[in-house]
């Protein structure tokens, strides 16, 4: 493993080593206005949401490495102390990257990369109505970290009014993240996006107490075979199951088989999302 002292190596370098560990990252397409209401629209993906009571969205514009400028977005805010924050989905990503691009004060992103503006309910800037969700914030805070390149300004986000495109919601009234197919940053010019096979579920309560990886017997914790994450599905009972005389695991395993054999097959059970029938394969085999 390589260790990296970020005093060491200069803040454009150890940049790209955060973005790629850090990642994905959910981006805050922001809209803002300036006192002449000319609007601006711009990504960030240093963005996410942080509280529900109020809710609260935080954002960063940071001060540009190679002449420690400012973007348009925070001399906007700082003007008006609002902004509103729309998501990216797949089918804009592109014309999100034309909006990135450094034009002048003057020149509205809107036209440029070829969004709609809606107007807003409760705030002066802009929504982009090709956005899935659009979120009217007033900002509460603008925390600056420093004033060298590459220092951050967070901006903290009250939301007053969000606005969601029924196209995304699922039978359930709720937002699809197939849907709503939204896009994330990666490190450089890398995205991810966030829908189909990269989409899973993990259920996981957090108020029922399991077992945990220490409670597991060492002939299972120090399996050869079974991964961290299939360790992780045995650990999460509330007890060892008991051995089921029943189970008719013999079925599946030739006689006398070793443990390396059961481990291989609870491996198979466990992909199958079958923990009970993975358990008393194991415990079967000692």
């Amino acid at each position: 493993m390589i260790t990296i002292d970020p005093k060491e190596i200069s803040t454009s370098e150890f940049h790209g080593w955060m973005l790629h560990a850090v990642a994905p990252r959910p981006i805050a397409f922001a809209s803002t206005i300036d006192n002449n209401g000319v609007p601006n629209l711009a990504p960030y993906s240093f963005f996410n949401s942080f509280s529900s009571n109020p809710p609260t969205l935080v954002f960063s514009s940071n001060v540009r490495v190679r002449d420690n400028s400012t973007k348009d977005t925070l001399a906007n805010i700082k003007a008006n102390r609002e902004v509103v924050i729309n998501v990216v989905s797949y089918n804009m990503v592109r014309q999100m990257a034309l909006a990135s691009i450094e034009y002048p004060s003057d020149i509205n992103e809107f036209e440029k990369a070829g969004f709609t503006p809606i107007p807003s309910d409760l705030v002066k800037p802009l929504r982009v109505a090709e956005s899935p969700v659009q979120m009217e914030c007033k900002v509460k805070d603008i925390v600056a970290l420093g004033t060298e390149g590459g220092a951050g300004n967070l901006f903290i986000c009250e939301i007053v009014k969000m606005h969601v495109h029924e196209s995304v919601l699922g039978a359930n009234g709720k937002i699809d993240p197939h849907k709503i197919d939204l896009v994330a940053r990666m490190g450089a010019n890398f995205y991810c996006r966030a829908s189909g096979d990269a989409v899973f579920e993990l259920n996981q309560p957090v108020n029922e107490i399991v077992i945990g990886f220490d409670k597991l017997p060492e002939y299972i914790r120090h399996s050869d075979t079974l991964t961290g994450n299939e360790l992780a599905r045995l650990a999460n009972v509330k007890a060892i199951p008991e051995a089921d005389p029943n189970y008719n695991w013999q079925e599946l395993l030739p006689p006398n088989c070793s443990i390396a054999e059961a481990h291989q097959l609870a491996k198979q059970l466990l992909e199958q999302d079958n923990v009970a029938a993975a358990w008393q394969v194991l415990l079967a085999v000692k």
